[in-house]
């Protein structure tokens, strides 16, 4: 133990802070980290809803927080304008599909379906502040209440979501948290009563927004039964909004983030 901490006071003295040494001949051209393998071999994206899911399954071993999902994306982005990122799971992800001209003007869609907070914070640095948006729209923990990866306490997935708004805040990226959208049920998560949970994170999110000077939006309030279920006809399964639904949130995270943007002008 005394010669380990030995070499490490040794290489705290004479290797700066973030240098990382190259291997020879390494195909990884100008990543800085040439010793890590690379974790997207270029495997073929799936085309359907049952090849994401497979996809996902894998990638969860493979790529916890699938940063391969949007990195040849994300490089396309490089020196464009990028006004809103919009960061989340399933819900943001079906969204550029159901409504295409919505992610348009600058709006970029980096939705991956399944995830929980856990998984977004892995990947919050690559898809959000890598792209250097004015504004990110983070919705997310309909699947940290399903358990997607596991049990996890309150204060932790609460806590995810601070981390990602003060990691947005300290890059000055402005903040709009979007509510928890409605379900009484989830199918893949059966047994499960959702509704007063979903509630609860609300309140949360619309206090800790109000106190930090974040935008909130209520998607919840505008789809939602008495009971906390999804009003009928916007939902395709109780959960995933359809085109209906979407109409519904669209205008409402326009105002956000057009409230965000007049923040900074």
């Amino acid at each position: 133990m005394r010669h380990l901490i030995a070499l490490c006071g040794a290489l705290a003295l004479t290797t700066p802070a973030f240098a990382v040494s190259k291997v020879p001949g390494d195909p990884h051209g100008d990543d800085p980290v040439g010793i890590v393998a690379d974790p997207c071999p270029g495997h073929p994206k799936p085309t359907d809803e049952a090849g994401w899911k497979m996809w996902n399954l894998h990638m969860l071993t493979r790529d916890f927080g699938q940063l391969c999902r949007y990195a040849a994306d994300n490089k396309a982005l490089a020196g464009q304008k990028v006004r809103a990122v919009f960061m989340g799971d399933s819900i943001t992800d079906n969204w550029i599909n159901a409504d295409p001209s919505m992610f348009t003007d600058g709006l970029v869609d980096r939705g991956i379906s399944g995830q929980t907070t856990a998984q977004m914070l892995v990947r919050f640095r690559s898809d959000v502040i890598a792209l250097k948006p004015q504004v990110v729209h983070i919705m997310a923990m309909t699947n940290d209440i399903a358990g997607n990866t596991g049990a996890a306490t309150m204060n932790t997935v609460l806590g995810n979501i601070q981390t990602m708004a003060e990691l947005a805040d300290a890059h000055g990226i402005k903040v709009v948290l979007a509510s928890v959208p409605p379900a009484g049920a989830f199918p893949w998560s059966p047994g499960l009563q959702p509704a007063p949970q979903i509630a609860a994170i609300n309140r949360w999110l619309s206090d800790y927004a109000q106190s930090r000077g974040f935008t909130y939006v209520d998607y919840h309030s505008a789809m939602a039964q008495a009971d906390g279920a999804m009003k009928p006809g916007l939902s395709s399964d109780g959960v995933h909004p359809t085109a209906e639904g979407y109409a519904i949130m669209r205008p409402l995270a326009r105002q956000a983030i057009d409230k965000a943007l007049r923040a900074i002008q």
